[in-house]
């Protein structure tokens, strides 16, 4: 059959799909090659999932850097149906592959320096090394057998490759060119979806940190990604550059210092996390965090979020640290800033990680993670399993519980609506043991802003903003959880921190300015807990501050690395926000908001300001002040994410 294809029109692409299983064949020796010799790292990474999870990266790879091949070897002209034109075909092919292959083996011999796949930031690493060839040499001749398996598939790939048979005499160009624009026209969206790992509009273009939704390990995502894939995804990706404010590291300790050491000598109070994580809910939309607006007559669009704050603790200035969805995940769960990039897009995203999770399953907590999308959806699944959540449960999820609607409760576009899978997210934690930790991501108030066809005579467009009838089916749904949950005996136990991952739409003018943007709502509430008696306090917050705050009201007492501080246990002089936007980083304290390029203080407004129209650079006493202590957290994250120090020693 093979033989008879390879002399009819369809011989091109025949022998194009023969050649890319042997590509794959190739990534694979590899990843066994790879495996093997870094057994002693990598043996708890052999599973089905990872295995696929490979394929997912291989198939990026190969389509990526197979993409010129394809489209030469169906290109709809007769007349390169010749010899030479195959030649070359075959050269660039096996050229490209065994590139592709040597990247692979000599990668399994740095993996024991690195614990993970080397990325471009390699060439920086050794662009200052004097005797680099000396490093190779010894490394070839100290993994020679990894040359010897090289030599052998390169030549195994050369013998193997299939070259189309065709007789130009005898085939007629009509068809030939017809038959191979098909086959090209198949071949394109497979490539492109195989170059973002998928055709679903919920997935993004993979990145390495994907890599961690297919093991339960970071070291393990080694085995999943190839080294190709990890180089070509980070080609200017070297965001973090540790600048040289501070020459002296004790100096900048002094200043500033994520490296928490707790000195509470309380025991440590096992209460139940639950972190609500609300799909683009800004603080302008609770009419309870926006007293001032409109004279105080704005009654927002969160009538359940306006009766929760009543009984809660939050804060008068409150900020999101990025301004998308996976900038906000590493803020709260793991009290990681956006700096520049968002950290989970670039290389650090390998790094040693941790978090809430992490830090509360190490006390025996189980630890798990909801977000109504399919399992892979915006990097999350990738997110929860690096930062040590047990469990993650996603849309699959969903539609196989039977206590609940299936797939008719998925919104078309994204995931489940939000009341349905808050109502099984509440389910769900009854099932678990406690003491637990749990985030849940919700997504209905998100574009294109549909509701479910039954509420749409309930929340009605008011006119205003697309998002506004989305923000009150939402706090509905949130209204219909916290009613579920208050029957469950976990609740009384437990404290309930509500944010959001970023803001979107606005229609006032003070949350359209460039730290209006940033104005996420903190809420924490604690039912029974004496200490949270409801309250606003003058205070500034942000989303890394809700990792060491949870942990301070635990009584947690060991080591831990957190990019925030715990805003309870400050006085409002001590508290303050940082995010980074378009170049500028934004340092909110002391009633003031500092805007910084890097180099340079470029602006300074009062937050009584609210459209920033009065610039006092130069003019206010603390600028000095709030320059050095930017200084000192933009140096401690640059150094901490690129010498991989995240985690406590």
């Amino acid at each position: 059959m093979k033989s008879r294809l390879l002399h009819t029109i369809w011989a091109p692409l025949t022998a194009t799909l023969l050649n890319l299983v042997l590509a794959y064949a190739c990534y694979q020796i590899a990843r066994v090659a790879y495996l093997l010799d870094n057994w002693q790292y990598l043996k708890n990474a052999v599973t089905w999932e990872a295995w696929q999870g490979g394929l997912v990266f291989d198939t990026a790879a190969i389509m990526l850097t197979n993409g010129l091949y394809i489209v030469l070897m169906l290109l709809p002209v007769l007349p390169k149906e010749r010899r030479w034109w195959h030649v070359a075909c075959r050269w660039l092919f096996v050229v490209v592959n065994s590139t592709a292959l040597v990247m692979n083996l000599a990668d399994a011999a740095y993996f024991p320096y690195t614990m993970r796949r080397t990325t471009t930031t390699v060439f920086s690493e050794f662009s200052n090394e004097g005797n680099l060839g000396g490093i190779v040499a010894t490394e070839l001749i100290a993994h020679w057998y990894m040359v010897v398996l090289a030599v052998g598939v390169i030549w195994a790939m050369w013998r193997l490759y299939t070259t189309p048979a065709i007789d130009r005499r005898k085939t007629g160009a009509m068809r030939y060119a017809m038959a191979t624009t098909l086959s090209l026209l198949v071949m394109l969206p497979l490539v492109v979806a195989g170059v973002r790992g998928g055709f679903a509009t919920a997935v993004r273009p993979i990145t390495v940190s994907n890599a961690n939704q297919y093991v339960s390990r970071p070291t393990d995502a080694a085995l999943v990604l190839n080294t190709p894939f990890a180089m070509y995804r980070t080609i200017g990706k070297d965001v973090f550059t540790v600048p040289d404010y501070y020459a002296d590291t004790s100096a900048m300790e002094r200043v500033y210092s994520p490296l928490h050491v707790p000195t509470d000598t309380l025991p440590m109070e096992k209460r139940n996390v639950v972190v609500l994580i609300v799909e683009s809910f800004g603080r302008e939309y609770i009419g309870a965090l926006n007293t001032t607006l409109e004279n105080s007559k704005y009654e927002g669009y969160t009538p359940f979020v306006d009766s929760l704050v009543q009984n809660s603790v939050t804060f008068t200035h409150t900020y999101c640290n990025g301004r998308k969805s996976i900038d906000g995940m590493p803020s709260i769960l793991s009290s990681i800033p956006m700096f520049v990039e968002p950290f989970f897009l670039t290389p650090a995203a390998m790094n040693r990680l941790s978090g809430l999770a992490g830090v509360l399953g190490a006390e025996g907590y189980q630890t798990a993670f909801f977000h109504g999308a399919q399992r892979g959806s915006m990097g999350f699944m990738a997110f929860a399993r690096s930062t040590g959540f047990d469990a993650y449960y996603g849309r699959e999820d969903f539609e196989a519980d039977k206590r609940f609607g299936g797939s008719g409760e998925f919104d078309g576009m994204w995931a489940v609506w939000d009341e349905p899978f808050l109502q099984y997210y509440a389910a769900k934690m009854s099932e678990m043991k406690e003491p637990f930790m749990t985030a849940v991501f919700t997504a209905s108030s998100h574009h294109p802003y549909h509701i479910p066809e039954k509420y749409k005579d309930v929340f009605k467009d008011d006119g205003v903003l697309p998002i506004h009838k989305c923000i009150r089916y939402t706090d509905y749904a949130l209204r219909r959880f916290f009613e579920k949950a208050s029957r469950e005996k976990w609740f009384s136990n437990t404290i309930f921190v509500l944010t959001s991952d970023h803001t979107n739409q606005s229609c006032h003018a003070e949350y359209l300015t460039d730290i209006g943007g940033f104005s996420s709502p903190i809420i924490i509430y604690a039912p029974g807990d004496e200490r949270l008696t409801p309250r606003m306090e003058d205070k500034t917050a942000q989303q890394i501050d809700i990792m060491p705050t949870v942990l301070g009201l635990l009584h947690y007492g060991k080591p831990y690395v957190a990019f925030g501080k715990d805003v309870l246990q400050k006085d409002k002089e001590e508290t303050w926000a940082v995010n980074y936007l378009n170049g500028i980083y934004q340092y909110v304290k002391n009633d003031h908001v500092l805007q910084f390029d890097g180099a340079r203080t470029t602006a300074v407004y009062a937050l009584s300001d609210s459209l920033m129209q009065h610039n006092m650079v130069g003019k206010v006493d603390s600028q000095m002040q709030m320059e050095q202590e930017l200084k000192a957290i933009i140096q401690q994250y640059m150094y901490r994410v690129t010498n991989d120090e995240l985690v406590a020693h």
